[in-house]
């Protein structure tokens, strides 16, 4: 039995905390907002084993000026972070070539497969398993020439495993009928399904687990030093505390972790928003994509929630009104019975070049674990990252070769 220390409270973090403990080991998690915070409370809730396309892909080269330019594009960059982000486009745009970019597909298709098997034994708990909703994703095409571009990346991900079905425009609204007569095509996702409330799960998680020994300190954490025999773990009060093993968790703030660990990650965020509409999730029955417009429309327990889009512009609390106001335009337009929602959100996922997460150990120490960014993906993978936590740890196979998703491959 292990003293294990988990830097963050998200979906990963909990989820490692949930694997780790079935071991037998003393779990301590740090996180000084609490329990699914930031970007694991405001998501768009789904589980997407089909999400193996990374955004780094070879249309960027056609399509980026337009995204820029467009008021209508779901992608902004502030140009007063450009500076600072400019090394990191670079790398994006490397890894936008054809190569690298099905070398990222397969990778995120390899961890998705061991997707739903990472969530499984967290569902078991009738707790955990009521927040389920097993009803399909569903992506839409407002234009026949937007389905036509999507064929490539369709393509590969059937190449990957991913199985869907393509609906008709008929087809759609029989679907969802309350949707705007307005879509030419749409993919159904097989396997695919939604938690009705995110953070709610993880709080229930987080309290099965508190009733089991699991700790959390709100707190934040400062520096990670890696010993002979364990890992020094030092809060912002200058408290420093001995583990065995430490899990790096903590999303888009893991890169200063990494560097102190030996590891120099171009880790960055991507600003995403989400809007709310109270009481309207009877309009549609499942979680629903505009393609082209880069958001999902997911029934809640609270409301519709639409959540999307990327900017890159680092931390700033300052909010993109544009942004939310296309949230709103696009949504309403998609789906006619919204009202006017009532709140709105801002997150930092956490964005790798090219798109694949990192999990491993630190180059400096075995006993450092690296488990975040996953960009888009975090509340999919959460279980598998868990599995792969707990295996380092007690030393068993993971479920797949880790080597491209190390931290030493940038």
């Amino acid at each position: 039995m292990a003293e294990i220390g988990i830097v963050g409270a998200g979906f990963i973090g909990l989820a490692s905390a949930g694997w780790l403990m079935r071991d037998g080991h003393r779990v301590t998690l740090f996180d000084p907002s609490g329990v699914a915070q930031g970007a694991s409370f405001g998501n768009a809730g789904t589980f997407a084993p089909y999400g193996c396309i990374p955004v780094n892909n070879p249309s960027v080269f056609r399509d980026l000026p337009r995204f820029l330019l467009s008021s209508e594009s779901p992608f902004r960059l502030r140009w007063s972070y450009l500076p600072h982000v400019l090394p990191w486009l670079a790398r994006f745009m490397v890894s936008s070539t054809r190569q690298r970019y099905e070398a990222s597909a397969a990778a995120l298709a390899a961890l998705l497969g061991e997707a739903q098997a990472g969530y499984a034994p967290l569902l078991e708990e009738p707790e955990l398993a009521k927040y389920v909703r097993p009803r399909e994703c569903l992506y839409l095409y407002s234009s026949a020439a937007s389905f036509d571009a999507s064929r490539g990346s369709l393509d590969l991900r059937k190449q990957l495993g991913v199985s869907f079905d393509v609906l008709s425009a008929e087809q759609v609204r029989e679907l969802e009928p309350s949707l705007a007569p307005i879509f030419e095509r749409g993919v159904l996702f097989s396997d695919s399904w939604h938690f009705s409330d995110p953070q709610g799960f993880l709080q229930s998680l987080y309290e099965l687990l508190a009733a089991r020994g699991l700790k959390l300190e709100r707190t934040s954490v400062s520096a990670l030093e890696p010993t002979a025999d364990g890992v020094m773990l030092r809060t912002d009060d200058s408290t420093a505390r001995r583990f065995d093993h430490v899990v790096v968790a903590t999303g888009a703030r893991s890169a200063k972790f990494a560097e102190q660990c030996g590891d120099r990650v171009p880790l960055d965020t991507e600003r995403g928003y989400h809007v709310r509409y109270r009481g309207a999730s009877q309009l549609i029955s499942r979680p629903v994509g505009w393609a082209e417009r880069g958001f999902y429309m997911t029934p809640m327990e609270d409301g519709v929630r639409v959540a999307g889009t990327v900017e890159l512009g680092g931390f700033s609390d300052e909010r993109n009104r544009s942004l939310l106001d296309l949230l709103t335009f696009s949504s309403k337009r998609a789906l006619p019975g919204l009202q006017q929602p009532d709140s709105s959100w801002l997150g930092f996922r956490p964005t790798l070049p090219d798109g694949v997460p990192v999990l491993g150990r630190a180059r400096a120490s075995e006993r450092v674990i690296y488990a975040f960014g996953h960009q888009h993906l975090g509340l999919t993978l959460a279980g598998v990252s868990g599995r792969i936590v707990a295996d380092l740890v007690a030393r068993r196979a993971p479920p797949l070769d880790l080597s491209r998703y190390a931290a030493t491959r940038f």
